[in-house]
């Protein structure tokens, strides 16, 4: 088709009045042909206001495009498409200038290049970018839950709501695994990120079937992962906050039955923090650090629950704090020392006391005599040492103390020595890699007979599992013996109690204090003590602190008797003193 002179002005007229840059040059970027927009696209470019050479316009911002059209040898190709070329800001403008290039070798004698400025598209790309990285910044990676930042995002914007509207309640729940350290320690990382991804699916689960209280104005529940095993609800949508009661209930309820991961069935029940407007800080990161503290109250308390935040745990907190730095130097500055109660014989012929054997045996007890404030009661250090990681030393130093002590009273006292030794097992130490190895050592270096060593651990530690009962057969098969401390308290039950691998099983003391009492407290010693000794075990009645009830735990088949009828917690010479004592 020929081409008439009107076609070719309405050609040329459309190609200088395209908004985008058109422009045509030699194989060496000499410029033959440009639009308009060309030049005002690259005039900012040009040092001396002259655009002779495309290449030399951009041989600042793109050296490489000249290079580029010289690398295509071909009579024809394509040199770059899209290639995008930031330009410097310069001092009058807003921001950088984003320009697009895309350049054809026509022939073997002409380039041709179109020239965008993409300014606005880069924006709108990086804003896109910056939105989803922000939801990313939001959420966490494992559960898919929302995260810390966005708890308090919400947070914040519900306080906000709140100090607007009186009626708004709003309620921030804290939960943390009672016992995900030891799974995850035991079964491996694979099995804990499996557990929390349960654990976060039960969230929602339990959750999603929640009555709905009206429209929350700030779209419901906030499910979260803090870090961890640490999960946080944020509620805003309850009219009485003692909607938050059941809600915190259910879900202590729920999280605490059984998850099933491959072959293992296992329990990570929660302890949960409650913090309700009525109590909340003015900022959200002080909302959370309260529902922090009463989480901790909750897990002192025994886990699985919820306990609501109160002003004055914050003082408890600092005293605790107080007590973790003192106790750090308490470890090396020999403030802590062991006492021993005496546990004697009740069968057989007695002294005038009751005691059939004074040399039955003793319980070792860690006590604190700090410079300021005096003797440190054990229930108070001793839950401050599991939580700041002290109690694997703290647990190794009464050990390995005791264990001396032992030896040294065998070769004093002779037959007159104390034959066995307890030493309480806390959760921390159980759950510890090394204990098996550091118990074996203690054994070892002291000298100590591992059939005259004890170890105590409560009904709640030995029912936490399969993990902690091999813990147990590991422990026993050092050649000493254990025993089950607190039974009763109700963790476990007489007719599981064939499945745990102790010797001896000491009776509560808070069944022995109303053994003289109580019918229905002598039928549950009773009971206690049948299946414990068809079981092949020893029983130990603890507390004893009157003639009355050790005349009825004597009568009703205990082996052995441990209270301040007794004795209370002696140091080691008067301990001595008090097995001299005639009979």
């Amino acid at each position: 088709m020929m081409v008439t002179a009107a076609t070719y002005e309405s050609l040329m007229q459309f190609l200088y009045q395209a908004p985008i840059g058109l422009v045509q040059t030699t194989l060496a970027g000499d410029i033959e042909m440009m639009n308009p927009t060309t030049a005002r696209l690259l005039m900012p470019l040009s040092r001396d206001g002259g655009l002779d050479n495309l290449f030399t316009a951009l041989e600042n911002v793109a050296p490489r495009l000249r290079h580029m059209a010289a690398a295509v040898d071909q009579p024809s190709g394509v040199v770059c498409d899209s290639l995008r070329i930031p330009l410097p800001a310069t001092g009058g403008s807003a921001g950088s200038v984003v320009l697009s290039i895309s350049m054809l070798k026509l022939d073997e004698a002409r380039l041709v290049a179109v020239i965008n400025d993409v300014t606005l598209e880069v924006q709108r790309e990086q804003e896109g970018l910056s939105r989803t990285l922000g939801v990313a910044e939001r959420v966490d990676k494992l559960t898919g839950l929302p995260n810390r930042f966005a708890v308090l995002e919400r947070l914040q914007a519900s306080m906000k709501l709140a100090a607007k509207e009186p009626g708004h309640e709003f309620a921030l729940l804290y939960m943390n695994g009672d016992r995900f350290k030891q799974i995850n320690d035991s079964l491996g990382y694979a099995v804990g990120d499996k557990l929390l991804s349960l654990i976060a699916e039960r969230l929602r689960s339990t959750l999603r079937s929640r009555p709905r209280d009206g429209p929350g104005t700030l779209g419901g529940p906030l499910i979260a992962r803090i870090g961890g095993d640490e999960f946080a609800v944020l509620l805003d949508d309850l009219k009485p906050p003692n909607n938050v009661y059941g809600v915190a209930q259910r879900l202590v309820d729920q999280l605490a039955k059984p998850y099933t991961i491959g072959t293992h069935e296992l329990f990570c029940s929660v302890s949960m923090g409650v913090v309700l407007r009525d109590t909340a800080s003015a900022d959200a990161d002080a909302v959370l650090q309260d529902a922090s503290l009463a989480m901790a109250e909750a897990k002192r308390a025994g886990g699985m629950r919820f306990v609501l935040f109160e002003p004055g745990m914050h003082s408890r907190a600092t005293h605790r704090a107080s007590l973790e730095v003192d106790l750090r130097l308490a470890l090396t500055d020999d403030q802590l020392f062991v006492v021993y109660q005496p546990v004697v014989g009740l069968q057989g012929k007695q002294s005038a006391e009751g005691i059939v054997e004074r040399s039955a045996g003793v319980e070792a007890l860690v006590r604190w005599q700090h410079p300021l404030r005096g003797v440190v009661p054990p229930f108070e250090f001793i839950s401050v040492a599991e939580e700041c990681g002290l109690i694997d030393a703290l647990g190794e130093f009464v050990l390995r103390t005791a264990c001396r002590q032992f030896v040294q009273w065998q070769a004093q006292l002779g037959a007159r020595a104390p034959r066995t030794l307890a030493v309480n097992l806390s959760r921390g130490q159980l759950g510890e890699p090394g204990l098996i190895s550091i118990v074996d050592g203690i054994l070892r270096s002291s000298g100590m007979p591992p059939a005259q060593l004890q170890l105590e651990v409560t009904e709640s530690l030995a029912a936490q599992g399969e993990s902690a009962l091999a813990k147990l057969r590991e422990l026993k098969a050092l050649g000493l013996t254990l025993a089950l401390d607190d039974f009763g308290t109700g963790y476990s039950s007489l007719s599981s109690l064939h499945q745990i691998p102790v010797d001896t099983v000491k009776i509560d003391r808070s069944f022995v204090s109303k053994a003289d009492t109580s019918l229905h407290h002598r039928v549950l010693i009773e009971a206690t003590i049948h299946v414990a000794h068809s079981l092949g075990m020893n029983t130990v009645a603890e507390g004893i602190e009157t003639q009355a009830q050790a005349d009825v735990v004597r009568q009703l088949g205990a082996d052995k008797g441990q209270g301040y009828l007794f004795s209370k917690p002696l140091l080691s010479a008067d301990l001595v003193k008090w097995l001299e004592i005639e009979k």
